[in-house]
């Protein structure tokens, strides 16, 4: 994700620029597209494990980067926007933890990427693309109120992730929960600094400078309402995350791909590619 240019957008190496299709796509099978896709997707799939799989695969892009949970970035949020209650929190580290979390989840996105290759790839190879040519002219197959005017460049991309998001994310979850238990940061694991975030969150709720400035917040027309303690399913939520970051790359990708498809001509598919797409040459 970042500079990593997820690798995984080959995965819409099938899907090259519209005009230049028309004129060379003409004569092949729905097979030989379909060949072409899977392949395109299989090998977009490792390159996308391995890219995401580096340290900083998720923490360091901006676009991809896994935020803190709802719940704890709205508490985070009305703490820091009172002077006296962001004083206190920064002074027991509970803003630090805050950070400590988003690290610790970005690190397990990460090492959970490693071994998603596998993961990916059976679930690409039991696809059935019925409507290869749709996809590779920019329509989702699923979209029946597409017309030949509703060019979409990202259709091979949306395609995937309706075809896949479900088994993708029953079975990703594990890895994402497993490397949420891994000590990625420093000695703690994302788990433990999570605990770590709630229990101190919860005695900085009963602390008796607390509730004073929440009072006198209150008073003065501004009453935070946070809540007694925090609750979210760290595994589900980093789970989600991760595959929105990877699909959103895929469709990057998959643009850039459709605006220079010949880009590809020379990568490990080129066999099959040059078969499906031929050469304007």
């Amino acid at each position: 994700m970042k500079k990593l240019l997820i690798g995984v957008m080959a995965i819409t190496l099938i899907v090259a620029g519209c005009e230049w299709l028309e004129d060379n796509t003409s004569g092949l099978s729905e097979e030989e597209i379909i060949e072409g896709l899977k392949t395109a997707l299989n090998v977009g799939s490792d390159s996308a494990s391995t890219n995401l799989s580096v340290v900083n695969g998720y923490y360091g892009n901006l676009l991809v980067k896994i935020p803190l949970p709802p719940e704890a970035a709205s508490v985070r949020s009305k703490i820091n926007s009172n002077n006296t209650l962001a004083s206190i929190s920064s002074a027991i580290g509970l803003d630090d933890l805050f950070e400590d979390v988003i690290l610790a989840v970005n690190r397990s996105a990460e090492d959970a990427a490693k071994e998603a290759a596998p993961i990916f790839k059976n679930a690409i190879m039991d696809l059935t693309i019925s409507q290869g040519w749709d996809i590779l002219h920019g329509k989702v197959p699923a979209n029946t109120k597409s017309t030949a005017e509703d060019f979409d460049s990202t259709a091979a991309t949306k395609y995937l992730s309706q075809e896949t998001y479900d088994p993708l994310t029953d079975l990703y979850a594990p890895k994402i929960n497993a490397s949420l238990g891994k000590d990625l940061v420093g000695t703690y694991s994302a788990t433990e600094i999570w605990t770590n975030l709630t229990t101190k969150y919860n005695t900085f709720m009963t602390r008796s400078d607390v509730q004073l400035a929440l009072m006198a917040a209150a008073a003065l027309g501004n009453d935070l309402n946070l809540p007694s303690s925090i609750n979210t399913d760290l595994g589900e939520f980093s789970t989600q995350k991760a595959l929105d970051g990877l699909f959103y790359m895929v469709g990057r990708e998959e643009i850039k791909i459709r605006r220079d498809p010949l880009a590809w001509a020379q990568t490990a598919v080129g066999n099959i590619l040059k078969k499906v797409f031929g050469s304007d040459e």
